[in-house]
């Protein structure tokens, strides 16, 4: 999910995640795309296409590749260059003008030696929200393209050199807040919400642009008894965002038409005063615009042996090197101009060494350890205040630099015992971490940057893995249990309307996780998962300030030390749902020998979901589900695959997050989509 439009996502796995929405923010779960670790939030949004496959991989995660990790791994793998001719073309139209083109075309340039792969994409909508202040239909476009070149050269059957390219436009609208769409004292949407309209007075149509480009050389040299890789990378975006924080109206001169479905508050106390406002009572006017300025240097490198024998191993060394400069323009709100913004700049260095071995104790048995040591230094500072400060004469504090560093040894062991050919059992113990992280957005505030100390995790799980039925039937299951010292969470919005990182003492969690794959006749396949996780905050001194608005419904207790806080020991961890289940289902019909008509639908399900730190009535949300739908015909001989297909194909309106500092805000899902797809596969 995400709060910054079509980029900057925030994965969560087995409860662990961040729901910071700052462009600095760290996460517990790495992605890696093409082996390459995308740090920060803004490179984590590249689109997904011409992708070979895509892995989870459940942490603590270090002691084989990349950066280390407490949560885990989002793994994608885009289709490699080979000298087999391959491509692709396919197009979609859907509602609201939406249009996709995507396609990619590769083989080899001389033949055994050098190959290559282009591949693309672009897609858009034009505007479907309509700000009915204004009265214009004038939000929810995005134009977004995205491309990636490949060329493989393989002088001998011992070396391969990899050079990829890619980079991405986007040029749309940020997330759309809306002002109390929450009932203070229930849960779920009340009747100012329309998914087709908001009431904006500022933000300039929440406009968002982001530019991002990187280059990676892949290196391999293969031995008799081992291989070494090399993966160098470097990666920049930049970009920024502009939105409608209060997600309403505040009008100072009293005269603004209120349309007759929405509530209002014809004297809203903002700034002391007498204020109309809607929807509803809005406390607190806010516009804000945030930049990036982000790129990365990565180098990995990785020995692996290349034997028969009963022991295997890999060992590595991993260095990151990034530089961020985060733009706040905090007086958006008041319609002035500034100068200049408030910047501040993080930098981070972290270097790592790395191993893990493998022994078959017996044709059944296999046992696994692995080792990391990591090194993290992280060097934060305020490169200028804004100007309104200066020029209202309000004094800005002495910003000095921070530096915080540290050095952690990781590790893992794990066994696997096969009880047949078909079933095996598996139960791994692991230990990892997190880096410190400092968060320095509340400077444009003029309050002064937080810092969190590392966290550590240590984990246990076990299951057990079969293919059943004559293998018409694949089942995984599996139960865990971790806990976290010194867990990294994020305070946003609040009475303080702040964005802070502590540390809570302990976070736990246990759970189950079921997943199962079963063809249920040769045209029928059936894909279910399940799982269960019961997270909790472990922490009687950890507090917060609830919301600013005074219009939500705290269920925790008051803090004794400070009655403007709560404290939230206890508290399962933020959007961390007990339950969530997936589901997919395809049904095929042969058309004669080299042709189908097919059928297939998707859905995930989630209970219930406690979004910020603190539990308030009006902020969880329970029972989420969502579903889309494909019907097509395919043909192997001529390549056509088209379909009819849709999105959220019951228009469920699911509340992904909120907004607490100035009135009930929320944001929620993409909008039922109906849509036609017509596309075309060439080669193999």
């Amino acid at each position: 999910e995400s709060s910054n439009g079509r980029s900057a996502p925030r994965f969560y796995m087995r409860g662990l995640g961040n729901i910071d929405f700052d462009l600095a923010a760290s996460q517990p779960v790495s992605l890696v795309m093409d082996e390459v670790v995308m740090e920060n939030v803004v490179l984590k949004g590249f689109p997904l296409f011409d992708v070979q496959n895509i892995e989870v991989i459940r942490g603590p995660q270090g002691t084989l590749f990349g950066r280390n990790t407490t949560a885990g791994i989002v793994k994608v793998n885009t289709r490699r260059p080979d000298d087999e001719f391959s491509a692709y073309i396919k197009g979609s139209i859907a509602r609201y003008s939406t249009r996709n083109f995507e396609g990619a075309v590769g083989g080899s340039l001389i033949d055994g030696k050098l190959s290559a792969r282009l591949s693309g994409l672009t897609r858009s909508r034009e505007n479907w929200i309509t700000n009915q202040f204004t009265k214009e239909e004038s939000l929810g476009r995005y134009d977004e393209s995205a491309g990636r070149l490949q060329v493989l050269w393989t002088p001998s059957d011992r070396f391969s050199a990899l050079v990829l390219h890619q980079n991405r436009s986007l040029n749309g609208t940020s997330s759309i807040f809306r002002a109390n769409v929450f009932d203070t004292g229930s849960a779920g949407l009340n009747q100012n919400y329309d998914r087709d309209t908001v009431y904006y007075d500022g933000g300039d149509d929440n406009p968002q642009v982001y530019r991002s480009h990187g280059t990676t050389l892949n290196l391999q040299w293969d031995y008799d008894n081992a291989s070494l890789v090399s993966i160098s990378s470097y990666q920049q975006a930049d970009g920024f965002s502009r939105g409608d924080i209060d997600g309403g109206v505040v009008d100072f001169s009293g005269s603004a038409f209120v349309p007759s479905n929405i509530t209002f508050d014809p004297a809203s106390p903002v700034f002391g005063g007498s204020v109309l406002t809607f929807p509803g009572t809005i406390l607190v006017p806010s516009v804000t615009q945030d930049g990036a300025d982000t790129d990365q240097f990565t180098q990995e490198f990785r020995l692996a042996s290349q034997t028969d024998g009963r022991f295997s191993w890999q060992i590595g060394a991993f260095y990151f090197d990034s530089d961020l400069v985060v733009t706040t323009d905090s007086f958006a709100s008041f319609g002035f101009v500034s100068q200049q913004d408030t910047k501040i700049q993080q930098q981070n260095e972290t270097w790592a060494i790395f191993g893990q071995g493998s022994y078959d104790v017996t044709d059944k048995l296999t046992l696994t350890a692995g080792v990391r040591y990591t090194e993290d230094e992280k060097d934060f500072q305020v490169l200028q205040f804004g100007q309104l400060w200066l020029d209202l004469g309000i004094p800005t504090f002495i910003a000095d630099p921070i530096s915080v560093e540290d050095d952690q040894t990781s590790w893992e062991l794990s066994a696997n015992f096969a009880m047949t050919e078909d079933a095996s059992l598996y139960a791994r113990i692991s230990n990892g971490f997190r880096a410190q992280t400092i968060q320095g957005r509340d400077v444009a505030f003029l309050e002064t940057p937080s810092v969190a100390k590392p966290e550590t995790i240590e984990s246990i799980e076990a299951g057990y893995k079969a293919n059943l039925l004559s293998d018409r039937m694949r089942l995984n299951v599996g139960v865990f249990h971790y806990e976290v010292d010194d867990l990294q969470l994020s305070i946003i919005g609040g009475a303080t309307n702040t964005n802070q990182v502590v540390n809570s003492k302990k976070g736990v969690a246990s759970g189950f996780e079921v997943d199962a794959e079963l063809l249920l006749t040769d045209n029928l396949l059936l894909t279910f998962g399940t799982s269960y996780n019961d997270t909790e905050l472990q922490d009687s001194t950890l507090a917060t300030a609830p919301c600013g608005s005074g219009l939500c419904t705290p269920l925790d207790p008051v803090n004794p030390a400070n009655p403007a806080q709560v404290l939230v020991d206890g508290n399962p961890f933020p959007r961390a749902p007990k339950t969530s289940h997936n589901l997919t289902l395809r049904y095929s019909a042969p058309v004669g020998a080299d042709a189908e008509v097919y059928l297939f639908t998707d859905w995930v399900w989630y209970g219930k979901i406690n979004m910020p730190l603190y539990e308030a009535v009006e902020f969880q949300t329970d029972n989420q589900k969502e579903g889309g739908l494909r019907v097509g015909y395919k043909n192997d001989v001529t390549g056509l695959d088209i379909a009819f297909f849709g999105r959220n194909i019951t228009d469920e309106d699911n509340v992904l997050g909120f907004i607490d500092f100035s009135n009930n805000t929320g944001f929620v899902n993409e909008p039922r989509i109906w849509g036609l797809e017509v596309g075309f596969t060439f080669g193999d």
